[in-house]
């Protein structure tokens, strides 16, 4: 009997020769499926287009269920308009959530990393508390496509300087940092070239910029540093925060101060706060520390 199976298995229906050897395409979905559950999105994407097998496998719910955070649906809820998520395969749903997904009247994004599937916040220069912010003599908001929010705050000239922002959600589970997203001077495009206008620049490098978090669990960080690197954007870091409780409400307040009334100082662009896994912020300051920066 087993000689006549390896027969079988060695010869065409037709008897007529060899078959030809088994290839990946014959590998059962299901099989396929549950490899790649333990890849990341880019890898499984890749793969999907080997051949119909991987294509299919690659389109289990289960797969990209895991990929998603665990809090997803309370982010739909939120942010998402249910009817277009409603029925949708959850790769589908996956891909929608890497998508920026503005809420709180635009001034505020959340989106998934498309690499790891980390949750990413954007806080706008609108959406937060500053100083000063409706007299003209010192803050404009000017249009730029340097934003992910097309506009950011600029500052020509103040004594107190003072930013403030909170922010509530449920955060899937893990550690988080929080940024500032700064530029000494004014970038702007002439003859379709990029220049920075320093003209306002001033009194940053007198007294250090204080940054403060707190959490509504009581986890606080605070970090100080001078602004400098004029003409490019850069991230400053606000500082940590770890959440445990993923299925409760935490809210976060931050804060960027220089109040230190002996001296103005001005020239700024305040772009947005962001807040991502700290695996990715770990990422942006290693590059802010190459490039000689906060």
């Amino acid at each position: 009997m087993g000689a006549n199976l390896s027969c079988a298995t060695l010869c065409d229906t037709n008897g007529e020769g060899p078959s030809s050897k088994p290839r990946l395409g014959d590998i059962p979905e299901s099989c396929l499926a549950l490899v790649l559950m333990h890849l990341d999105p880019p890898d499984i994407c890749k793969l999907a287009r080997l051949n119909r097998a991987f294509h299919g496998a690659s389109s289990a719910d289960f797969i990209w269920e895991s990929k998603l955070p665990s809090n997803y649906k309370f982010i739909c809820e939120k942010v998402l308009d249910e009817k277009t998520v409603v029925g949708l395969e959850k790769k589908d749903v996956y891909a929608r959530m890497c998508r920026p997904n503005p809420f709180d009247g635009g001034t505020k994004e959340v989106w998934l990393d498309k690499n790891t599937g980390g949750a990413c916040f954007s806080i706008s220069s609108k959406g937060l508390a500053i100083t000063g912010i409706d007299d003209r003599r010192y803050w404009n908001h000017i249009s730029t496509e340097e934003s992910r929010f097309h506009t950011v705050a600029y500052l020509q000239q103040i004594w107190w300087f003072e930013i403030d922002g909170e922010f509530e959600f449920e955060f899937p589970k893990g550690m988080y940092s929080l940024f500032f997203r700064l530029q000494l001077g004014r970038s702007s495009k002439r003859m379709g070239r990029r220049v920075c206008n320093s003209e306002h620049i001033h009194g940053w490098d007198i007294k250090p910029v204080r940054f403060q978090l707190t959490t509504s669990d009581g986890q606080r960080a605070a970090s100080k540093c001078f602004l400098d690197n004029p003409g490019n954007w850069v991230y400053y870091h606000v500082g940590d925060f770890v959440v445990d409780r993923p299925s409760e409400l935490m809210k976060i307040k931050f804060s960027m101060t220089q109040i230190d009334c002996t001296h103005t100082k001005g020239g700024l662009c305040v772009d947005a706060a962001f807040v991502y896994p700290s695996s990715i912020g770990s990422e942006i300051c290693k590059m802010n520390k190459h490039a000689g920066q906060h």
